[in-house]
């Protein structure tokens, strides 16, 4: 319970700080730097390599590559149908297609789950989200804003991504067996320990509503896609069809109903497809989310 009062005091302390003047307009900026730079890494050198490698890191995986490839299926048949513009289709694809699964996914996950949750919510973020961000989500908003893609771009970033880099060491540890002296192991803990809060508080400083925007048909249909049949898709997928079972089956579906990632409407703004709707579709995606989660959470219970 303390975990998910501190969810909502971290959001409200953000949203608060917009308006204090002698905070930084873009403070969440350097916070949301501190998180992928510092916090991120931390938390994969620390569980990772504990982390015990089966088939059933296929689930937790899978939620970011299935989720993408679901949402362009979706978006671009729909963009094609309707005779949307390429920014929009780009748009709604990206933001539909890339959960929060650190920012918010991570507190939401170990509020309910507890560590061991959050050591799958990890694997969907790692190799799951970043990666798709970083590889799939470059080109498609290279595409469809009508740019160039630019493999060594692409390639580049990825390979000298922290996070990234982090993940890779810790899974050669985890091949071989090896973990960090127990003093290190603290001080990554500890250092990782604080994605949470300042995560949190990065998007409450970012949470805009524009109520005079045109695009509030599309924002419902985006949220519907990124927060229901996403989550439907992947209950029916893992449970009923994989007939999966446990704590990492239920944590990947609960991670795949995770609000838009902030990165990824920050890469369709900087690509130009549709930089209001984007904004809007993080806003009210997350506040929102936090609803519908519940709802997931109890019909996991269930089944």
């Amino acid at each position: 319970m303390d975990n998910l009062i501190l969810i909502f005091l971290c959001l409200t302390i953000g949203f608060g700080l917009q308006f204090l003047k002698s905070f930084p307009k873009n403070g969440y900026v350097a916070l949301n730097h501190f998180v992928i730079y510092i916090s991120l890494p931390a938390l994969a050198l620390y569980y990772i390599p504990k982390i015990e490698i089966s088939s059933k890191l296929l689930f937790p995986i899978g939620v970011a590559w299935l989720g993408f490839g679901l949402s362009f299926l979706f978006f671009y048949s729909l963009g094609k149908w309707l005779g949307w513009s390429k920014k929009l289709t780009g748009c709604l694809i990206l933001t539909g297609g890339l959960g929060n699964t650190s920012f918010v996914g991570f507190p939401v996950i170990e509020a309910l789950y507890g560590q061991e949750g959050l050591q799958t919510a990890i694997i969907v973020d790692q190799p799951g989200s970043f990666v798709v961000l970083a590889t799939l989500g470059v080109t498609v908003a290279s595409i469809f804003s009508k740019g160039e893609v630019d493999s060594k771009l692409i390639v580049k970033k990825i390979l000298f991504f922290p996070p990234f880099i982090a993940f890779v060491m810790a899974c050669l540890l985890n091949v071989l067996k090896l973990d960090f002296p127990d003093m290190l192991q603290s001080v990554f803990q500890k250092v990782g320990g604080t994605v949470s809060t300042i995560a949190l508080v990065s998007v409450g400083l970012q949470l805009k509503i524009d109520k005079n925007s045109q695009h509030w048909n599309f924002l419902a249909l985006g949220l519907f896609f990124k927060l229901m049949l996403t989550p439907l898709f992947f209950l029916i997928l893992y449970k009923f069809i994989l007939k999966g079972q446990g704590l990492v089956v239920d944590v990947s579906i609960m991670e795949s109903a995770m609000a838009p990632m902030i990165t990824g409407a920050i890469l369709a703004s900087t690509y130009g497809l549709k930089p209001k709707l984007s904004s809007m579709m993080v806003g009210i995606g997350i506040p929102l989310s936090f609803l519908t989660l519940a709802f997931w959470y109890w019909l996991l219970s269930l089944v």
